[in-house]
C-alpha cells in the first residue's frame, strides 16, 4: 500500500515538474523547426523479448504523444524520420508492417490532427509506397491541407543522397532549358529545388538510442543546426525527453559560421 501512495505521489511530482519546465522553455524562443531520427524500436523489443515490430507499434504512439507536446510548444514544423530508402533491406514481414503504420496511425489519430490544426505533409519518393500507405498518406495530406498549425511532415522512403542528386539534375535540367542561368545558382535556389522547398531548414535535431550518425538524413538542410543525441530509445522517449533538448537548445549560441 505504502508504495503504491508513494509511485502515486511521484507521478504527480513528475508531472508538476514537467509543466513547469514545459512553461519554462514556452517563454524563451522555441526551435521553429524540429526534425527526430526515431530509432531503437528494435532494440526496445528485443529488450523485452518482443518481435521488432512491437518495438514499432509502440514507437507510434509516441508519435502521437511528441506531436501534441510539439503543437502545445508552438513549434511550426515537426519533421519525423519514418521510413529511409535503405530500409527496403530489412525484412519483408518488418517492411510490410512499417508500411501499414501510416495507415494505422492516421487511420486512429488524423480526427485529433484536424482538431488540433495539424497539417500533415511528406516528403519522400512516393512511387515506391503501396497503395494502402500512399492512401492513407495522401487522405491524410488533403484533409490537414488547410490548417495553419504544426506541421507534421513525414520523411517516408527519403534518402539524402538520392534528394540531392534529383535536385542537381533539376537544376541541369532548368540550366539546359534556360529556365536558370549559372549566375543565379546559389544554395538558396538550390534549396527551392530540395523536398524541402517549403521548409525552413531545422532549428533542432534529435536522435535517440545513442546512435550518432545522420543516417541519411537532411544532409543539406542540417548543415546548422543544433544535434542533440539521446541513449533512450524511441518507444521510451517521453515528453520530458523533448523538453529537456530544447532546454538543452535554448542554452546554446548558434554562430551560423560567425563569432
Amino acid at each position: 500500500m505504502f508504495n503504491k501512495i508513494r509511485l502515486w505521489k511521484n507521478q504527480n511530482n513528475n508531472s508538476s515538474t514537467l509543466r513547469e519546465n514545459i512553461e519554462k522553455i514556452k517563454k524563451l524562443p522555441v526551435p521553429e523547426h524540429v526534425a527526430i531520427i526515431m530509432d531503437g524500436n528494435g532494440r526496445w523489443a528485443k529488450k523485452r523479448a518482443l518481435p521488432r515490430i512491437a518495438g514499432h507499434h509502440e514507437g507510434m504512439k509516441v508519435v502521437r504523444k511528441i506531436t501534441k507536446l510539439a503543437n502545445n510548444l508552438g513549434i511550426k514544423t515537426l519533421t519525423l524520420y519514418a521510413f529511409s530508402t535503405e530500409n527496403w533491406k530489412r525484412p519483408k514481414n518488418e517492411v510490410d508492417y512499417l508500411m501499414k503504420l501510416p495507415e494505422e496511425f492516421l487511420g486512429t489519430f488524423l480526427p485529433e490532427l484536424i482538431e488540433e490544426n495539424v497539417q500533415v505533409t511528406m516528403m519522400g519518393y512516393k512511387d515506391q509506397l503501396p497503395v494502402h500507405t500512399l492512401n492513407a498518406i495522401e487522405r491524410a495530406i488533403e484533409e490537414t491541407k488547410n490548417n495553419d498549425g504544426l506541421v507534421l511532415n513525414f520523411a517516408l522512403n527519403y534518402g539524402s543522397r538520392s534528394e540531392i542528386i534529383d535536385a542537381a539534375k533539376k537544376v541541369l535540367n532548368d540550366y539546359k532549358s534556360g529556365i536558370l542561368k549559372e549566375s543565379e545558382l546559389n544554395e538558396e535556389i538550390f534549396s527551392s529545388y530540395l523536398m524541402t522547398s517549403n521548409l525552413n531548414d531545422p532549428d533542432l535535431l534529435i536522435r535517440t538510442s545513442g546512435e550518432i550518425r545522420l543516417s541519411n538524413f537532411m544532409l543539406w538542410q542540417l548543415a546548422y543546426t543544433e544535434f542533440w543525441f539521446t541513449d533512450v530509445l524511441w518507444p521510451d522517449f517521453k515528453e520530458k525527453h523533448l523538453v529537456e533538448a530544447i532546454e538543452v537548445y535554448q542554452n546554446r549560441q548558434r554562430r551560423f559560421g560567425g563569432i
